[in-house]
């Protein structure tokens, strides 16, 4: 059974994780609705064996190692299906992944830090259409234009962002960071 700060530390952690660690998911399986119940099957099993891990560790890490070997119970359980990747397949993203984990991170803070940086119109528009998965149309409802602008906005905000984070990791690497 676990208490109240263990409760608290893994939805603090899960919640720290949850968007790569669907990401990850969702490399190595062919249907968002099956990386759905994957993490789904992930994180109860994560829950129940949260007393196993160790804090200050790497949660990334070990959430990860949890999620893998749920894709393979969940390959196991779908062999027969006509669209399905090798072991080895799955093996190497799973490799390819952890080595490009530190880059991934980086690049998500920088855009972060990027979206911070729009102006309170924008930053509503981005997190309706990328947090919220809203329509254009309804986002369009939602501020007061019409789709078309939706469009374009969102157009110019994503180039922004592109050359806003391009910058910002280039700047990185100059001084010495990780990119």
């Amino acid at each position: 059974m676990h208490n109240s700060q263990d409760t608290e530390a893994f939805i603090r952690l899960l919640s720290e994780h949850e968007r790569g660690l669907y990401l990850y998911v969702m490399t190595m399986t062919p249907l968002a609705s099956d990386a759905d119940d994957i993490l789904q099957e992930a994180k109860v099993v994560m829950w129940r064996h949260f007393g196993d891990f160790k804090q200050g560790t790497n949660f990334g890490a070990w959430a990860r190692k949890v999620v893998f070997y749920q894709v393979l119970a969940y390959r196991k359980r779908k062999q027969r299906d006509r669209l399905c990747f090798s072991d080895k397949f799955v093996d190497l993203v799973a490799e390819e992944l952890e080595a490009e984990e530190e880059h991934l991170e980086s690049r998500y803070k920088t855009l972060a830090s990027c979206v911070a940086k729009l102006n309170p119109e924008h930053q509503r528009i981005v997190g309706l259409r990328y947090e919220g998965g809203e329509s254009i149309e309804s986002i369009a409802e939602a501020v007061g234009r019409t789709s078309g602008a939706v469009y374009r906005v969102l157009s110019r905000i994503r180039r922004s962002l592109h050359s806003c984070v391009n910058d910002q990791l280039e700047k990185n690497l100059a001084e010495g960071g990780v990119a």
